[in-house]
Parts: C-alpha cells; sequence; structure tokens
C-alpha cells in the first residue's frame, strides 16, 4: 500500500475508535466540537468514514487531552491547523504554554512523591523496628 493509499483509507468510525481509544461518543463529540482538522468524510449511506490523517490527528487530540489541554485550547489549535500555513508562531506559543503547564504539574507532582517517599520510609522503619504503634494515632 502506498501513502497516498493510507491516508485515502477509508475507516469507519468503530475502526477509529479501536485504534485511537476514543469510544464512539467522544468521535462523535469532537467532530461536533470542531476538534477535528478536516471534515468527516460520509459514505453513501451517510456513515462516518476517517482516513488515517484523521487516525493520527486524533492521536494527538487524545494525548493532549490526557495531559490537561482545555478543550478551547484544542479547538483553537485545530482551527488554526484548519487554517494551513502561515500561523505556525501562534500554534507554538499555544503548545508552548500547555507544555509549562504540564511541566508544572509534573514539578507538583514529583513534590507530592517525594513526601510520599518520606512518609513510606517513615512506617517501613518504624514496622521493622517494631516500633509502629502511635505513629500519628489520634486518639493519644
Amino acid at each position: 500500500m502506498t501513502t497516498d493509499d493510507a491516508a485515502t483509507r477509508s475507516l469507519s468510525i468503530g475502526e477509529v475508535a479501536e485504534q485511537t481509544g476514543l469510544s464512539v461518543h467522544a468521535l462523535r463529540f469532537y467532530e461536533r466540537e470542531g476538534l477535528l482538522v478536516g471534515p468527516v468524510r460520509r459514505s453513501s449511506g451517510g456513515r462516518r468514514r476517517y482516513t488515517s490523517f484523521d487516525v493520527d490527528w486524533l492521536l494527538i487530540c487524545v494525548k493532549l487531552r490526557a495531559s490537561g489541554m482545555p478543550i478551547a485550547d484544542l479547538q483553537r489549535f485545530a482551527e488554526l491547523v484548519r487554517q494551513g500555513p502561515g500561523n505556525e508562531a501562534e500554534r507554538l506559543r499555544l503548545l508552548d504554554a500547555h507544555r509549562l503547564r504540564v511541566d508544572a504539574q509534573i514539578e507538583a507532582l514529583e513534590e507530592c512523591r517525594s513526601v510520599i517517599a518520606w512518609k513510606v520510609g517513615v512506617y517501613a522503619e518504624h514496622l521493622a523496628n517494631g516500633e509502629a504503634g502511635g505513629l500519628w494515632d489520634p486518639t493519644v
């Protein structure tokens, strides 16, 4: 199969759901909310038909949403991509701002993990020494 064949290969909504991990309902939502780059084609019977390019785009969207990108930002990003060349700097600003938010979330989670690891160590040490009784006992 050539690259052109792969790009134009027609996929059902169920196949796309399986490949992206999105539900059929979520795929319809993405379409309604303008989160796709291009229009979803329809078969002669009116059924949605996707291309591998649609799947690639949706996989990016899945990662952006999983990392906490707001729907409004994802809509703006899709809109910019639909507009074509000439707005790459704005796309970069949008993605970079999101990356900075993700970096801050990761830093906060690492701080939380550090506290948890310290507390696990405290409990493990007290249990190993047979001194666990009374650790943070609210009845004392």
